[in-house]
């Protein structure tokens, strides 16, 4: 899996059906041991001293796999472990149904974790189960049909569940992506309507108003100073509404949740340079974040872009999007003139500066935080790092 948001998912389904399977494997050892000690018969010590070390051995990987993360070496340090035990077992019950039933749950974590390139250890088992018949049987005898049956049961285990985690997996990041699709569009369709109803009523409204405000003098016989100062008032005003209208309904459109992040980042820079004249650059890896995220990222990255044409002076934009473990970063740099940022961004919201301190808040909004760095004359750095 290429995509990292399939192989966080990948990472999830695994670890859980890794919790359900230790569960398992705890209950039947403390069943089979209890009812070995209540019967007192079948069950000699060794098998049961084997199952008690099953039992304990499975709940402390059940602690690790709830705090289990997503990496091939974590993988490997489990199985590792669980065939250590496997040969504390072997030691204990010298080659009873314990150690079989230990050597199959074992396969089926192999299967698990590694799906069919545990085809090597399988392998190692099968041998292993075969010797372990052959010196568990007295040298006149033969090996029953029984224990071959058991050594043989123990990569056919591991292959079987293999095959059934992949069929598994597979239908849940399926119904994971058709479901996240279907939010996409919904919420696509959600901001097309809502800049639909925006235009249809709040931006005809307020035009409305700047053109009865401009007619405001012809009608007023008495004081026409005033009242041309009184329209002219209303009409500022209703023009800034306007404005702010227009840019809230630029910023709806910004992001589209059903097109590829990618491809929405390209245009806004796209667009962009060809309204500035500057070149913006893109360096970004694959990604698809959550919809708020995309939405707010792409608002801070308009938001940086404005800036750069309002006030940098710059000649050059490079826009840097990256995934960093389980956090997304957003960089916009400039070459432009730079300035001195305040300890405190607020500062510059009295200075009339609402750009900046909005993409802070639009930055905590989603969890994330809001960086700039910047100095007279060495251009500014923008930073948003969101967690995924």
């Amino acid at each position: 899996m290429s995509d990292p948001a399939e192989r966080d998912a990948e990472a999830t389904v695994t670890a859980g059906y890794l919790r359900v399977l230790l569960v398992v494997r705890i209950v039947v050892a403390l069943v089979a041991g209890g009812a070995g000690l209540v019967a007192g018969v079948g069950v000699g010590a060794e098998a049961i001293s084997a199952l008690v070390v099953a039992a304990l051995s499975s709940a402390t990987q059940l602690t690790f796999v709830a705090r289990w993360l997503p990496g091939t070496g974590r993988r490997a340090a489990f199985l590792t472990v669980d065939v250590v035990v496997l040969l504390g077992v072997l030691a204990l019950d010298r080659g009873g149904t314990t150690f079989f039933a230990y050597a199959a749950s074992c396969a089926v974590f192999a299967g698990v974790l590694l799906g069919f390139r545990a085809a090597p250890l399988w392998a190692a088992q099968l041998l292993q189960g075969y010797v372990v018949c052959t010196v568990a049987v007295p040298p006149a005898e033969l090996l029953t049909a029984s224990q071959s049956a058991m050594a043989a049961a123990v990569p056919v285990t591991g292959l079987a569940a293999a095959a059934a985690c992949r069929i598994l997996l597979r239908g849940r990041l399926r119904s994971a992506a058709e479901i996240d699709a279907v939010r996409r569009s919904a919420a696509a369709l959600e901001r097309a309507r809502l800049a639909r109803e925006l235009h249809d009523s709040v931006a005809k409204t307020v035009r409305g108003m700047s053109l009865a405000a401009l007619a405001l003098p012809r009608s007023v016989g008495g004081q026409p100073q005033v009242a041309r100062q009184l329209a002219d008032a209303i009409s500022a005003g209703a023009a800034a509404a306007e404005r702010e209208t227009r840019a809230l309904l630029s910023g709806l459109r910004l992001d589209a949740p059903d097109e590829d992040f990618r491809r929405t980042l390209e245009g806004l820079c796209r667009v962009w340079s060809a309204e500035s004249g500057i070149p913006a650059e893109l360096d970004m890896s694959p990604l698809d974040p959550p919809v708020p995220v995309r939405y707010e990222l792409a608002r801070i990255l308009h938001e940086s872009l404005t800036n750069v044409a309002r006030h940098a002076r710059a000649r050059r934009v490079l826009v840097l999007v990256r995934r960093q473990d389980r956090t997304l970063l957003l960089v916009v740099r400039d070459d432009g003139e730079g300035f001195a940022v305040p300890s405190d961004l607020s500062v510059l919201q009295a200075r009339d500066h609402h750009g900046i301190v909005g993409m802070g808040e639009r930055a905590r909004a989603i969890g994330g935080r809001f960086e700039v760095v910047s100095e007279p004359g060495r251009g500014t750095i923008v930073t948003a790092r969101v967690p995924l």
